[in-house]
């Protein structure tokens, strides 16, 4: 019995076959797209050709075991006939006569193949047909060549098409690591995939692998022992709710790659992909009770523009969610996450950061009445506070003071292609966000303003044959877009609308927006460092609104998960010295006074820090009397003043896992000053920040401005 076994594989693989790529025009569905992580780990996923799911194999890399139990499944004496065997055929026809119709069909492993090809009618005349066209193959194909393309065709069930695909699917293994057991299985389901599906009657199938196993006993394929052995295996099927990781990308990339493509290097990090699956179900299981079902999310390589995670769903595999729907490339309206580039355009046309803007209760064209989300007035607030703090009356009365055929003109170079429609559909609810737009296209507009203002493609693979769209292009002058990132990166700014410690605060530069659509039906937060860029949206695939959640509260806790994780993880590469923003030359900075926008005098109560052309700095120091600026300075101040970073009673905790270099906590004051800690000086110039490798205990930190500050915090291990 081994002697005949030895023979049957040394037939198999005695003779060198001609390649794969010369025998695969002869057999019909195209072959799946194979897509890797950057370092050329599988992602898992299990791409679709036309006819199916095939991951095409060498006859090699077939478990020799898997090629026994077909051919005493299948085609016993397939070495033996020229594509028709005449015993097979002769008993089958005695079988359909009596039986008056097609009972037993009797095709060998070329006439599948042949059929596969060409589909024939379940007739006699069809069979007749099958029988030509693998008597022909067998003159074309040498036995080893028609293996191997049987096995990358063959179906297993479903729209699973391949040995490679079944092993993976069923067993979570390859083709060339099936046991002996699992391969009689696999043999078993071809001749019935519906009726031995494992995953519907498991049952029928072991009952089928035993027939299998059986016959190759018979045959002399094996002896008892292992006869034995594989009947007392257990069949496992693999879960198929696992998640593959990057499911969404996956199917994105492959269909951008070119015909005949097998495999491709995606641009994923394999860990920054797996951190973000692992906490979107958590976040969205959180905001159940916000009636919140999904999110996504995206992290982008800001020099590269090489697409690090991409997760369009929080679960691929929940059905009542739809989690299969990729909601990266879904058009959704991004809300107040268009306003930078609203602004940006203003500061084109000669606006500054200090420059003030109405914020009043208006009618504007179409009577359109925009309201704030805090439903008040803010009076006159600086363009600086009034970005930073996500007004809507002053992003609307700038939009109308510019029109929106320019704002539009606008997102459009920044690479916005969804707004399709023209200026005047969308009016100047364009600075809102009433356009439809992608989170992926959202993503790159804010990487193309931490790369001072010039679009450019993603680079979605690392094959170079996988081409990308678009050409590198300018929208904002390197002035304009570092007035924009110090603007998001402003926690002072922003501390009227969102609090001193809102997730946006990081413990290093990053410049990052919300945005919340009209109805509260989609819920966004973008940002970015001097090397990352990350975009996240929440909400619901089916349109439903959200309840008492806004950007801050829904996407931006998980916008500053991703960003801490990506600082903690990779902020040693690349970036080693200096993680801040470069500010251009042209620009530089001046205290003013935030009630009259002249340089700060004495009778200020306090001053903001703001960014200015240098030839534009201002001159003139104010000369209001101190009882105007005690009037105005908590509307303009807020609670930011004196040490904005940490607050009293913060609590640290340090990781082990982090590098080193992140386990500093950064210092934020309103002005410029001294720092200490626990009576220590620390190593920093007058300055408004200051960076303090993290020890564990309770410290007492000191600011000394016009006035001396104090906060006690905690470190814990």
């Amino acid at each position: 019995m081994r002697f005949k076994a030895v023979i049957l594989l040394f037939l198999i693989f005695c003779s060198a076959p001609r390649s794969y790529a010369e025998a695969r025009p002869f057999f019909g569905p195209d072959n799946s797209v194979s897509v890797t992580d950057r370092n050329f780990l599988p992602l898992r996923n299990i791409l679709s050709g036309k006819d199916g799911v095939m991951l095409p194999v060498s006859l090699e890399e077939v478990s020799p075991w898997l090629i026994l139990s077909v051919l005493a499944a299948e085609d016993k004496r397939f070495f033996e006939h020229g594509g028709v065997d005449l015993k097979a055929s002769a008993r089958a026809l005695w079988q359909n006569i009596n039986a008056g119709k097609v009972v037993s069909g009797a095709s060998t492993i070329t006439q599948q193949l042949a059929n596969a090809i060409n589909p024939k009618e379940r007739t006699f005349k069809g069979k007749l047909k099958e029988a030509y066209a693998a008597a022909a193959l067998e003159r074309e194909l040498s036995k080893e060549e028609i293996l191997e393309a049987y096995f990358n065709t063959v179906n297993f069930g479903g729209n699973i098409y391949g040995v490679q695909a079944a092993a993976l699917v069923y067993f979570d293994t390859d083709a060339s690591s099936l046991s002996l057991s699992q391969a009689a299985f696999l043999a078993g389901l071809i001749k019935s995939p519906t009726q031995y599906n494992p995953l519907k009657n498991l049952k029928a199938g072991v009952k089928r692998r035993d027939e299998v196993l059986r016959r190759m006993l018979e045959n002399g394929f094996i002896n008892k022992e292992l006869y034995a052995l594989a009947l007392e295996e257990d069949i496992k099927i693999s879960p198929q709710n696992k998640k593959f990781t990057a499911p969404h990308y996956g199917l994105f990339v492959a269909g951008k790659a070119p015909a005949g493509a097998a495999l491709i290097q995606s641009t994923i990090d394999g860990k920054i992909q797996s951190y973000i699956e692992e906490i979107l179900p958590g976040y969205v299981e959180a905001l159940k009770k916000n009636n919140v079902t999904n999110a996504a999310a995206a992290v982008l390589d800001n020099k590269t523009g090489e697409v690090l995670a991409f997760a369009g769903s929080a679960d691929y595999f929940d059905e009542r969610s739809s989690g299969q729907v990729n909601g990266a490339l879904s058009l959704r309206q991004p809300g107040s996450a268009l306003k930078p580039f609203v602004y940006g355009t203003a500061f084109e046309e000669g606006f500054l950061p200090s420059d003030k803007v109405e914020d009043e209760d208006k009618f504007f064209k179409g009577s359109f009445r925009p309201k704030n989300y805090d439903e008040e007035y803010h009076g006159a607030p600086s363009m600086r506070r009034a970005l930073a703090c996500s007004y809507n009356i002053p992003a609307v009365q700038v939009a109308g003071e510019l029109g929106a055929y320019k704002v539009l003109e606008t997102l459009k170079k920044a690479g916005f292609s969804s707004l399709e429609k023209n200026a005047d559909f969308y009016g100047l609810g364009l600075a809102l966000g009433n356009g439809e737009v992608t989170l992926l296209e959202l993503a790159n507009a804010y990487r193309a303003l931490a790369n001072g203002g010039v679009w450019r493609p993603m680079v979605y693979a690392l094959n170079p044959q996988v081409k990308q769209a678009g050409r590198a292009q300018r929208f904002f002058s390197e002035e304009t877009a570092f007035m924009l990132t110090d603007i998001l990166s402003d926690n002072n700014a922003r501390a009227a609308a969102f609090g001193l410690n809102s997730p946006l605060n990081m413990p290093f530069d990053f410049a990052s927006k919300t945005g919340t659509s009209k109805d509260y039906k989609d819920n966004w937060a973008v940002g970015y460092s001097r090397r990352f860029t990350v975009a996240v949206w929440v909400g619901n695939f089916d349109a439903s609104p959200m309840r008492r959640i806004s950007g801050i509260t829904g996407a931006a806790p998980i916008l500053r998960d991703i960003a801490v994780f990506l600082d903690g993880n990779y902020s040693s590469e690349k970036f080693e010295t200096d993680s801040s923003f470069d500010m251009p030359a042209s620009l530089a900075h001046a205290d003013i006074c935030p009630v009259s926008g002249k340089l700060a005098s004495k009778n200020c109560a306090g001053s903001v820090r703001e960014v200015f052309p240098a030839d534009k700095l201002p001159k003139e120091h104010c000369a209001l009397p101190l009882k105007e600026h005690q009037e105005d300075a908590g509307a303009v101040l807020g609670a930011a003043e004196g040490i904005i970073f940490p607050a009293d009673g913060d609590v640290f905790v340090s990781s082990p896992s982090l590098a080193a270099e992140a386990q500093q906590i950064k210092f934020k004051a309103s002005e410029e000053g001294f720092w200490f800690i626990d009576g220590q000086n620390l190593p920093c110039p007058r300055s408004r920040e200051c960076f303090w490798p993290i020890k564990s205990g309770k410290h007492r930190l000191k600011f000394e401005g016009r006035k001396t500050y104090q906060v006690s915090f905690e470190v814990l291990n």
